[in-house]
Parts: structure tokens; C-alpha cells; sequence
């Protein structure tokens, strides 16, 4: 039998309570992992329709949440 690495837990932020979508919770969570994105990145990982991540991405921005930045988009 082959051995089984264990990798160390990821330690995730808690979605902020004022997320309530669930596009934006994912979108919150996965520019929180990775630190940021641009538009095209999220789509292609996230499997979302532009349109659909640029309105999350203002929602997420008109309320605090995500920041951009000069390539694309970072949570707080």
C-alpha cells in the first residue's frame, strides 16, 4: 500500500454574515483563498458567466467586502 501525505488544514476566514447569495459567498471565499483574481480568472475556475461575476463583484464592492485592484479583484 502506498502512503497518504497529510497535508496541513487551510485555516478560512468566516464568510461575513452580510453575504447572504450564494455566488457571492463564492466568490468571497475563493478571492480569499487565492488572494485575488481578475473577472476572467473567476469565471473560468468558478464556472460563472461574466455578467454574472461582475455583478456580484459590485455588489461585493458597493458593500465592502472586495477591493479592486489595478489587475483585479482582492477580498478584506
Amino acid at each position: 500500500m502506498g502512503s497518504q501525505q497529510h497535508r496541513p488544514a487551510m485555516q478560512i476566514d468566516p464568510v461575513p454574515d452580510g453575504l447572504e447569495s450564494a455566488q457571492a459567498k463564492l466568490v468571497y471565499i475563493y478571492l480569499d483563498v487565492a488572494e485575488g483574481a481578475t473577472v476572467d480568472e473567476l469565471g473560468e475556475i468558478l464556472a460563472m458567466k461574466k455578467i454574472n461575476i461582475l455583478s456580484v463583484l459590485n455588489s461585493l464592492s458597493s458593500a465592502g467586502y472586495v477591493e479592486r485592484t489595478g489587475s483585479g479583484y482582492v477580498a478584506n
